[in-house]
């Protein structure tokens, strides 16, 4: 991957690219989508203390996202793409960058201390949307377009999309 910026964690950097190589080393090989789900939420969130909530929700059927592989507290089960941060993803298959949940109109709370907000859309070889990846964070501001871009490289590379 070519220019990916860096993570902080706890004051450490941790860079996009080394977290790609391990997530690479990791998935070599596997064509599950879910067995890819579970091994990215759990290096992704584990990678840095501004990672509140990191997981997927998957889109099972036309408009409606299901919960899939996920770290932290519990989830929503079921998000409609008429609804909330990950519905907008999934909707405009944009990323969402939210500083601050309580100003997005709509926002689901499956957290009270969620403050701010990522989320991604993941994409197969084919471009077609297959999920999108939710990271939430319970400080104010907590997400740049630097991790935006150091993510989607890590989605595509993955995913293929």
């Amino acid at each position: 991957m070519t220019s990916v910026p860096a993570m902080q964690s706890g004051g450490a950097t941790v860079s996009y690219p080394d977290r790609a190589r391990s997530i690479e080393a990791l998935t070599r090989g596997e064509t599950d989508q879910v067995a890819l789900m579970a091994t990215l939420a759990c290096e992704i969130h584990h990678a840095d203390d501004r990672f509140d909530w990191t997981g997927f929700y998957r889109v099972t059927e036309p408009g409606l996202l299901k919960i899939g592989p996920y770290q932290g507290g519990h989830g929503c089960l079921v998000i409609p793409f008429d609804r909330g941060v990950c519905g907008a993803c999934a909707r405009t298959g944009e990323v969402q960058l939210v500083p601050d949940v309580d100003a997005f109109p709509g926002h689901i709370a499956c957290a009270s201390s969620t403050r701010s907000e990522i989320v991604l859309p993941v994409r197969n070889g084919a471009g077609e949307l297959i999920a999108v990846l939710d990271i939430d964070s319970d400080r104010p501001d907590a997400f740049t377009e630097e991790d935006a871009k150091g993510l989607s490289a890590i989605l595509s590379a993955v995913f293929g999309g």
